[in-house]
């Protein structure tokens, strides 16, 4: 390779050639990149063992073993990467959580920033291999791939502060950028590439507020505005996820203002629906458009001398004292070091440009570099509401003793009570309320977490009670258990204010089978679903 080339790769990949420029928001990134992963552990550290616990919804036990089983055991590490091989018992379930809480804590607090991403990663990583139908969400793919690309862009040492002599690399950060990118415009065009026609006639915000996961209060309010607010607010999300977000590659001024933009709009997100930690991750990412002269004109006087002054590790010192052959070792050190980081990055942008490309357009080129990576999720498609929600409808799980008397077993988060308005959760992240929502817009047939529910409420299991706001059967279990699905509306503002109902319903049918127990703890079915959901 000519010298040339070698001064392209360094220019690119070596942070010791990269700009200065961006220090502040890296610092800022970082923080806040902690606090995502802090808030992902936090959730799951209360319904982990219910969701894949050994007694809980989808065993993670089960899983690995058939992955096993069909792949055999080194192909079933590659296609599941997760520390649940070694046991998926509840103290390994629970050390799994622990462990990635602290981590993303010194995260926050910047010490030792590379290794605490590290843990992170492997931490929710094994998580979401082993969860199934629970980590299908883009979210986790998001901040995976945030996750793995900034142990390339976070500095070196115990306590790097800003780092002044370790400034990121120009491909750690284009990368970032390009993820940022990448989530607002493949979900703009992929809702017009679905063919769905409430984004064509402008009508997709129309029942956005009501139809979505979890709904909040601020959402019912907005929902409530007239429908060429509505039909505006769909012009502008078309406009920017599939044109402001390309002043990212414009000149400093457009990218500042495509910052402006973007910011207001994703604190709007935040208020009036609850998509967990996505939305808080993005934000995140959009600080990466700022550069250090912004920020610092923009700092109290107080914190610009501790921005402005030096405090870089003071490694490189060391080199003037070390003998020849250290020199040599650290110089090839550094070498390797590049290369690493050169491939691991080349790959990623090769396979998230694949992924883009294959939008539009069958590319010729290999696509085994693209499916290498799947299983790690660090190299995403993206796509939000390509298809909008024509109705929301909601599961309630019933039991009873005698097959006539029905009690409901209440969410923590999922509307149900009419008289009680929707909360703001995130960035927490309920997943089995969030499965539930996908469920009931499909067959219980496709989403086995109904039934097994079912099955574990009809001995009391603990750990899926946890799931739920209370146990209305504490004594003793049920005899019979059903799953009943409802739609749901939000009242109007004349309903509101006669009656103090947020909602309104109305019963659909049965949606999964009626289970009994048997007195020798056998189940068998009752009753069979009649009707359908409708989309």
């Amino acid at each position: 390779m000519d010298r040339s080339a070698t001064s392209a790769i360094a220019w690119f990949f070596d942070g010791q050639k990269a700009s200065s420029d961006r220090l502040i928001p890296r610092w800022l990134f970082l923080r806040a990149l902690g606090a995502v992963y802090f808030s992902a552990f936090f959730s799951l550290l209360f319904q982990i063992r219910g969701l894949i616990g050994t007694q809980g919804i989808l065993p993670a036990v089960n899983y690995l073993q058939a992955v096993a089983q069909s792949l055999g055991h080194f192909q079933g590490v590659w296609y599941a990467p997760t520390l649940l091989w070694f046991s998926s018992k509840p103290i390994m379930l629970s050390a799994l959580c622990w462990t990635g809480l602290a981590a993303s804590l010194l995260l926050v607090l910047n010490l030792y920033p590379r290794l605490m991403l590290v843990i992170c990663f492997a931490c929710f990583l094994s998580f979401v291999s082993a969860a199934q139908d629970f980590s299908g969400y883009q979210s986790d793919g998001m901040l995976l791939e945030a996750g793995f690309i900034s142990l390339f862009f976070a500095p070196r040492g115990l306590r790097p502060g800003l780092a002044r002599g370790h400034p990121p690399s120009r491909a750690s950060l284009f990368l970032l950028q390009w993820e940022w990118f990448r989530i607002y415009f493949e979900s703009g065009a992929v809702k017009l590439l679905s063919g769905d026609p409430e984004w064509r006639h402008f009508t997709a915000m129309d029942e956005y507020y009501q139809n979505g996961p979890l709904p909040t209060w601020i959402g019912w309010y907005v929902q409530h505005l007239p429908h060429w607010f509505h039909a505006a607010t769909v012009y502008a999300t078309l406009a920017m996820e599939l044109g402001v977000v390309w002043m990212l590659f414009l000149p400093r001024r457009w990218r500042l203002a495509c910052f402006w933009i973007v910011t207001p709009w994703q604190i709007g997100v935040i208020l009036t629906a609850n998509y967990t930690f996505l939305n808080y991750l993005v934000l995140a990412m959009g600080v990466l458009l700022l550069d250090d002269r912004f920020l610092l004109t923009r700092l109290p006087e107080k914190w610009k001398a501790r921005f402005t002054g030096d405090n870089s590790t003071g490694a490189a010192s060391s080199a003037a004292i070390l003998n020849n052959w250290k020199q040599t070792l650290r110089r090839s050190w550094r070498v390797m070091k590049l290369s690493a980081s050169a491939l691991f990055l080349s790959w990623i942008f090769y396979a998230t440009t694949m992924e883009l490309v294959s939008m539009f357009t069958k590319v010729p080129l290999p696509a085994s570099p693209v499916e290498a990576l799947e299983p790690f999720r660090i190299a995403n498609r993206y796509g939000l509401f390509a298809v909008m929600t024509r109705g929301r409808y909601e599961i309630e799980f019933q039991g009873s003793v005698d097959g006539q008397n029905w009690i409901t077993y209440p969410y923590r988060y999922k509307p149900q009570e009419l008289n009680q308005p929707p909360g703001i959760y995130a960035p927490y992240q309920p997943r089995f309320d969030w499965n539930l929502w996908f469920a009931s817009l499909g067959s219980w047939r496709d989403y086995p977490i109904v039934p097994n529910t079912e099955v574990r409420l009809l001995s009391n299991d603990q750990d899926l009670l946890a799931l739920f706001a209370r146990n209305p059967f504490e004594r003793e279990p049920p005899n019979q258990i059903r799953a009943v699905l409802w739609q749901y509306w939000f009242t109007t503002m004349a309903e509101k204010r006669a009656s103090g109902l947020w909602w309104r319903r109305q019963q659909v049918g049965l949606y999964a089978p009626t289970l009994e127990r048997e007195p020798d703890r056998s189940i068998k079915v009752v009753e069979w679903p009649t009707v359908a959901p409708k989309e």
